[in-house]
């Protein structure tokens, strides 16, 4: 019976390292695209190739899978970049271009795509959008994304969160259930998914604004966001939120700080759902959040920005217990590294840098490099549910890639920030080169 003649790839990569990130492990050659999906992954693909076949030599460098920030708020990054929130002098006063307009959506929708393509991140989470909030925030925000999609305009696969409060700010259960039911636009969800809501249980430490069982500088432990009447009608409002969600079909993302907030709403939580920055969690609550599949993604750039400030509101002692990272690497919590921007820096190897030296890792480290860049790409698929169809370099998979200039697993973790994204493809097509 005469062998089955192979489809001629429209994409062949090859000579170089792919880190595919698969289950097992591989590291290969070269890989073969078609029609946006991986067909062919190995050391040599060459009988994929063809006449019309587009051929991306490496030259010795080395392929990623597509990296994925998990907690990006890029409306906000267009209107703020170059300038981010915290900078080494602590938070910065520059004020952002108005987004106001269609076209002021639009415009910073771009410069953030244009800005995440230059990175390598084929897939960010924008974390909250909805109705209450205006500017990067507001609903006509998810509008624009939704006609970019149509237009076949994004660089980046977008997954969205809805909010139905304000941004760091209070929110109802009344205000809740009617975003809830408030439609969405159609679109493709392979580029632009809604999937889940986004809660804000408290604030942050440095604002005294994350509820927390320590006592701030000025006697104060923070409270629950949501609107109640007392401690525990806000903590039955929010657990009444959650459950509210769950019964709609989405995933819920919530922002907690405290230990006092995580362990409210650690018991509502599901598997599929995630806590957000998680700065002041505990062994404990790690260990039951792992037990129920209850993601965390945190930022290390910003732990390390934060620590002083941590440090005058509620001591040293609790300051070293934040962000307990190598605990949450330890504990089999469902883990996600990300940036918050445009509170710090977009960009992926200065937060991995960061991760490793909260770490305490000097020298090359293979394996915990590994694990920090899984967190950035095949943890995240998972996060956004997207696991089965992205996030890995396997043959199925969404081509979805960044080519570097050096191996991430051969250097030390202080150098990958000035290792060279050359190259980004998202769906087989080229969206940056360097």
């Amino acid at each position: 019976m005469p062998s089955q003649r192979i489809r001629p790839a429209s994409l062949v990569v090859r000579g170089g390292t792919v880190l595919t990130f698969d289950t097992l492990g591989t590291i290969a050659r070269a890989f073969a695209v078609t029609d946006g999906r991986i067909v062919a992954v190995g050391d040599d693909v060459s009988a994929h190739l063809g006449p019309g076949t587009r051929v991306l030599e490496l030259a010795g460098r080395t392929v990623l899978p597509g990296i994925n920030d998990t907690h990006l708020h890029a409306a906000w990054l267009g209107a703020r970049w170059p300038h981010t929130l915290l900078g080494e002098a602590g938070f910065s006063d520059h004020v952002e271009k108005p987004v106001t307009t269609a076209a002021d959506r639009g415009a910073a929708l771009v410069l953030a795509g244009e800005l995440c393509a230059s990175l390598g991140i084929t897939s960010y989470t924008e974390p909250g959008l909805g109705p209450g909030e205006t500017g990067c925030f507001a609903p006509e925000v998810l509008d624009e994304y939704a006609a970019m999609a149509g237009a076949g305009k994004l660089k980046a696969r977008v997954t969205v969160l809805r909010l139905f409060g304000l941004l760091d700010g209070p929110s109802s259960l009344a205000d809740f259930a009617r975003g809830l039911a408030a439609p969405v636009p159609e679109s493709d969800p392979a580029w632009l998914a809604v999937r889940g809501v986004k809660i804000f249980a408290d604030g942050i430490p440095p604002m005294r604004s994350a509820w927390t069982g320590h006592c701030y500088a000025d006697g104060t432990h923070g409270h629950l966001l949501v609107d109640g009447d007392g401690d525990e009608d806000r903590a039955r409002n929010i657990t009444a939120m959650i459950g509210l969600a769950h019964e709609a079909g989405m995933s819920v993302g919530v922002h907690a700080t405290g230990d006092r907030s995580i362990e409210t709403v650690l018991g509502a939580l599901r598997r599929g759902d995630h806590v957000v920055h998680g700065d002041l969690v505990t062994p404990d609550q790690l260990t039951r959040m792992a037990a129920r599949g209850v993601g965390l993604t945190t930022q290390p750039a910003i732990a390390a920005a934060m620590r002083e400030l941590m440090v005058a509101e509620l001591g040293a002692g609790v300051a070293a217990k934040a962000w307990p990272l190598r605990a949450m690497l330890d504990s089999g919590v469902p883990l996600t590294l990300s940036s918050d921007a445009p509170v710090v820096t977009p960009d992926w190897r200065v937060h991995v840098a960061a991760a490793a030296r909260l770490l305490g890792a000097e020298g090359p480290d293979p394996a915990l490099m590994t694990r920090l860049l899984r967190c950035y790409t095949t943890a995240a698929a998972a996060q956004d549910g997207t696991a089965s169809w992205k996030g890995s370099l396997s043959v199925g998979k969404a081509a979805d890639f960044c080519v570097l200039a050096a191996n991430p697993l051969e250097i030390a973790p202080a150098e990958l920030p000035g290792v060279a994204v050359e190259t980004t493809v998202t769906a087989g097509q080229i969206v940056h080169s360097g």
